[in-house]
């Protein structure tokens, strides 16, 4: 234990945030220590668990007192810590939709918030149910990383997902855009056979949510939430989310047609005038 510990404070050093804990969406958890609150206590960096897989053919399909004990942890661990024990939770293309979480819910005293279940626009009923689901009180998070043939087969865009939530009288504060950030969207035949992987891009969050803005009429103030404030406040991330003396000093600069023109992260300007200015050690440098 004393030897993973040292790896995920190295990593901590190195900037990279750890917020998973598990492998691929499996269930038990796998973690650092041995108990998930004492990752969430011990390692600086570890927030929360997930993702753990509900509604799939990929999960575990764990049980209603598997995830309690689950989710229970996190919030102990949470607790203890200051920090947001927070259960992240991948919702599959079953008709089971989130039945798992809501009967953990209904059958204990864990309150719906301690999840976080996210790709709720991936399929037309799969959002019917989100917006139920938000109407109970619960976070709800859409995935903005996509491809036209998903889109086809029924996906929800992100900036018509948010739209139609809004109007069905969800509050904005209860919903977040996150990308699945350079990670693997895989593309399944009928029989559920694996058929190839494209990757999710960190710049479609810019692009759902300037469509929210100038498709769908949606505030920018109201739209911008979805990937600033909301996610801040779900993993209570305390120095993001909001421009106020004493955070993090992250910014972005648009120009009238809502382009990127300048990008401020931790008080240093990264993009300026549309064009980067710091760089990886494998970016090239024009």
């Amino acid at each position: 234990m004393p030897n993973l510990i040292a790896k995920a404070r190295a990593l901590e050093e190195e900037g990279i945030t750890c917020f998973v804990q598990t492998g691929s969406y499996q269930v038990p958890v796998k973690t650092l220590t041995g108990k998930i609150e004492d990752d969430i206590i011990l390692i600086d960096k570890i927030i929360g668990v997930g993702e753990v897989a509900i509604a799939d053919h990929r999960s575990s399909q764990p049980t209603v007192e598997e995830l309690a004990k689950i989710a229970s942890a996190a919030r102990i661990g949470g607790m203890l810590s200051g920090k947001a024990g927070i259960v992240n939770v991948h919702v599959g293309d079953s008709h089971d939709h989130l039945k798992v979480i809501e009967q953990v819910v209904d059958t204990t005293d864990i309150p719906i918030r301690q999840f976080y279940p996210t790709h709720i626009n991936r399929n037309p009923h799969l959002f019917e149910a989100g917006v139920a689901y938000a109407k109970k009180g619960g976070w709800i998070d859409f995935t903005t990383s996509s491809i036209p043939k998903f889109l086809e087969e029924g996906e929800v865009k992100c900036s018509t997902a948010l739209k139609r939530m809004l109007d069905s009288g969800v509050d904005i504060s209860q919903i977040t855009f996150t990308s699945d950030g350079q990670a693997s969207l895989p593309d399944f035949d009928e029989k559920g056979e694996l058929i190839g992987l494209k990757i999710g891009r960190v710049s479609s969050l810019y692009k759902e949510v300037k469509d929210a803005i100038q498709k769908e009429q949606i505030p920018l103030e109201t739209a911008i939430r979805v990937i600033t404030a909301n996610p801040a406040a779900v993993l209570k991330l305390k120095q993001k989310g909001t421009v106020e003396e004493g955070r993090d000093a992250d910014l972005v600069l648009l120009d009238e047609n809502l382009e990127i023109d300048t990008v401020i992260a931790l008080g240093q300007v990264m993009v300026e005038n549309r064009h980067a200015v710091v760089f990886g050690t494998f970016e090239q440098q024009d």
